[in-house]
């Protein structure tokens, strides 16, 4: 198991200020404690997280645009990636929509330890009011993808961006969403197959 100080060098080479490392260090132990009882993530191990999780929503965070002043982070689960946006984007107005109710009440807890200012859906992403939408919306290991990318799509502002996280297996099915015009996948830094898959609603 990787100490404190090991988790922080991982995550100061990605740029991160004090206060961030710091919020996710917190993070990372409420994730352990949780997930003691709940299965938040399947990925058990501090190291494990650190790198599937946080890097991977680090380097999302890394490629929002800059004009995005809202993100919804459709099927937040433990809050990946939207609990890490709001860390490293704090300026962007993040909504955590997750229809399970005890990963809605451990997302309320993340904000509350960390000190974040993201809302938290604890419903389904169709029950919001139809006027909601948003500058971008972000999906990570959501299931049925073509019903999911669907809603996601409708939640989203014209000219807005969405990113999906996908496989090269499984980059076909999301580039068959309808109204989004997508750009080349990007590869995922340390992995061999997980790319991010971005594009804009026409």
């Amino acid at each position: 198991m990787k100490s404190a100080d090991e988790n922080r060098f991982s995550l100061d080479v990605d740029g991160l200020g004090p206060r961030p490392v710091e919020q996710f260090e917190m993070y990372l132990a409420l994730l352990m404690k949780w997930n003691a009882r709940m299965n938040l993530t399947a990925v058990r191990k501090p190291e494990e997280i650190v790198r599937r999780h946080f890097v991977e929503s680090i380097f999302a965070a890394q490629q929002i645009p800059k004009k995005v002043k809202t993100l919804l982070d459709f099927g937040s689960g433990a809050g990946f990636p939207g609990i890490p946006i709001a860390i490293c984007q704090p300026q962007i107005g993040v909504t955590l929509a997750e229809s399970q109710g005890k990963k809605a009440a451990f997302l309320r807890e993340a904000m509350r330890t960390l000190g974040l200012k993201a809302e938290v859906w604890a419903g389904r992403v169709e029950e919001m009011a139809a006027e909601r939408v948003f500058d971008a919306v972000t999906l990570r290991a959501v299931d049925r993808m073509a019903r999911a990318g669907k809603t996601a799509t409708e939640r989203l502002a014209v000219g807005g961006w969405i990113a999906v996280f996908a496989t090269l297996k499984t980059e076909a099915a999301v580039e068959k969403l309808k109204g989004i015009q997508w750009e080349a996948a990007v590869a995922i830094p340390g992995s061999e197959q997980e790319i991010l898959k971005a594009g804009r609603r026409t």
